[in-house]
């Protein structure tokens, strides 16, 4: 993702019916990465008992509940009025993209329409999320995958704070001097427990070979295979809205890539800017 990417102005869609109120604030941080919120909704009936819950989570993210009535038992009300809110919204010309809090295939239509008019999609929802949707959305990403890094930091901030600080001991009168001892055989110390190294956490052959393809489509037809990595995770992404390096056990692209005998990854001194490089991937068995 390119530092023109991260200052997108998105509007935040939330539909209140089909997303967690839990990880509301973990949501908000993911969409961050990507832009500023510049618009924040909240849409539901705020007058039934199952919402209710939701008040303190949108007072602490600033989100604006949008309040639409079921005007018929049974029928979802909620979808309608966001989508609406949606165009309005594009047709203002203050956003470059739109963030979708859903798991409802309803919005499949919204997203890719919005997709048309040339902004970018980002859709939010759970593994029960249907295909079409996450196929209409430039990146999708799972709420199951936000809960359990919020889950991480909040275990992380929880064991800074219970450590516990060893009071000083104060200094004991020096003894008198005892006759040296017959020096004896030093043990070794015992050896530190081996951590299972990266390259043990199973990712899936299809991941594997969804990163050999796209190597291969970027490929030229010079000696040097070598793509850049970054290329390589764009055309991922273009391919599979879902792919997320977390949900496999790592945080980065190029993490992940190094865990696999596969690939060979190298880094090149970037020619514009003498003080960075570029990481470069290549398919050992092609």
């Amino acid at each position: 993702m390119t530092d023109n990417d991260k200052n997108l102005r998105l509007a935040v869609l939330i539909d209140a019916d089909n997303a967690p109120r839990d990880c509301l604030q973990g949501i908000m941080e993911e969409v961050a990465i990507y832009g500023t919120p510049n618009l924040k909704r909240a849409y539901g009936d705020w007058s039934t008992r199952g919402l209710a819950g939701w008040k303190q989570a949108l007072l602490d993210n600033s989100v604006t509940p949008m309040q639409q009535f079921a005007y018929t038992k049974g029928k979802n009300s909620t979808d309608s009025a966001m989508i609406i809110d949606a165009m309005d919204i594009l047709y203002s010309g203050n956003t470059d993209g739109f963030v979708l809090v859903s798991s409802d295939s309803d919005f499949t239509g919204l997203a890719r329409r919005l997709r048309e008019a040339g902004q970018f999609v980002i859709g939010i929802g759970e593994q029960k999320t249907p295909g079409p949707l996450i196929a209409a959305c430039n990146k999708f990403i799972y709420i199951e995958v936000i809960r359990a890094r919020s889950e991480k930091v909040v275990k992380a901030v929880q064991k800074t704070r219970t450590k516990k600080v060893e009071p000083v001991k104060k200094a004991e009168p020096a003894k008198k001097a005892e006759p040296a001892k017959k020096a004896e055989p030093e043990q070794e110390p015992p050896k530190p427990e081996a951590r299972p190294s990266a390259g043990t956490r199973q990712i899936p052959d299809s991941i594997v070979w969804l990163i050999a393809d796209s190597i291969l489509d970027l490929s030229g037809e010079g000696d040097d295979d070598y793509v850049s990595l970054g290329a390589v995770g764009q055309l991922i992404q273009k391919k599979r809205p879902d792919f997320d390096t977390r949900s496999y056990g790592y945080s980065k692209l190029s993490s992940m890539v190094k865990a696999i005998d596969r690939f060979e990854v190298e880094e090149r001194q970037d020619k514009s800017d003498p003080r960075s490089k570029i990481v470069y991937i290549r398919d050992a068995d092609m």
